[in-house]
């Protein structure tokens, strides 16, 4: 009868600990820059979606406003209580809200209103394509409106950029973690699978939030699993390539 193949044989490259000095450089500055960019996204989220309900640090809340939308009051206000609080003064933010509440009256628009826009949101909202253009009435009247959060359209856009963008990553980041050595057998199975699982939980959840505020739990979970499985491969990979351990068939006999 045939033996089965090592683990070691079925890989598609030598152990990290023993690649080319090209490879582990190009590997490592791969490493490094993906997981530097990976915080620069947790701080962006932080920075944004923490700030949803006008408070610093990522919450349920925030989760639920950003997709749900907080219904109390319109998307405008609640940006400009939120992630928009530090673009404008509090007397403009005051003047803006204030005219949402009245039922932003078109007069009052090209009379008032438009200068304090224009001082302090056109640099973004009129330039940037996929955001609302505040240069026209009727782009600034659309977010006036009660917060139902993410558009059916955004949450479209949103969704294939980050499932085709972020799968091709993990792609990368798996490939290279396969060449670790001395991991279970299942502990490498789950570690691979693990990132795309969690993203396609975390995708899944922004659609589901849109119509059931309770399912942002799952956002939190598919953040944080994709955070911690690639986390662990990269650091795995990363230590394997520098500070290799050494077994009994690479360390050196007595001379």
């Amino acid at each position: 009868m045939d033996e089965m193949p090592s683990a070691t044989a079925r890989r598609w490259g030598p152990p990290l600990s023993q690649i080319d000095p090209a490879l582990r450089a190009l590997f490592t500055g791969y490493l490094i820059v993906i997981g530097i960019g990976l915080l620069m996204s947790f701080v962006q989220i932080l920075l944004t979606h923490g700030m949803a309900d006008g408070r610093f640090g990522l919450s349920v809340t925030d989760i639920v406003y950003s997709y749900y939308g907080n219904r109390e009051g319109s998307r405008l206000e609640a940006k400009l209580q939120g992630s928009m609080k530090l673009m404008a003064s509090t007397h403009d933010r005051a003047e803006i809200i204030k005219w949402v509440r009245a039922g932003s009256p078109r007069d009052e628009w090209d009379s008032h209103i438009r200068t304090v826009i224009t001082a302090n949101c056109t640099r973004c909202h009129g330039v940037i394509p996929g955001i609302p253009d505040y240069t026209r009435y009727d782009g600034i009247k659309s977010v006036a409106q009660i917060d139902e959060g993410a558009t059916v359209p955004t949450l479209a856009r949103v969704s294939h950029i980050h499932l085709f963008g972020i799968a091709f990553i993990f792609f990368f980041v798996c490939l290279i973690f396969t060449l670790a050595t001395g991991i279970p057998s299942q502990l490498r199975v789950a570690a691979v699978a693990a990132p795309y699982v969690f993203l396609t939980i975390d995708v899944f959840s922004w659609w589901a939030t849109k119509w059931v505020p309770t399912a942002a739990y799952l956002t939190i979970l598919g953040g944080f699993g994709y955070a911690v499985s690639s986390g662990f491969m990269i650091f795995t990979s990363l230590y394997q390539m520098w500070w290799p351990m050494r077994s009994p068939s690479t360390t050196p006999g007595p001379g």
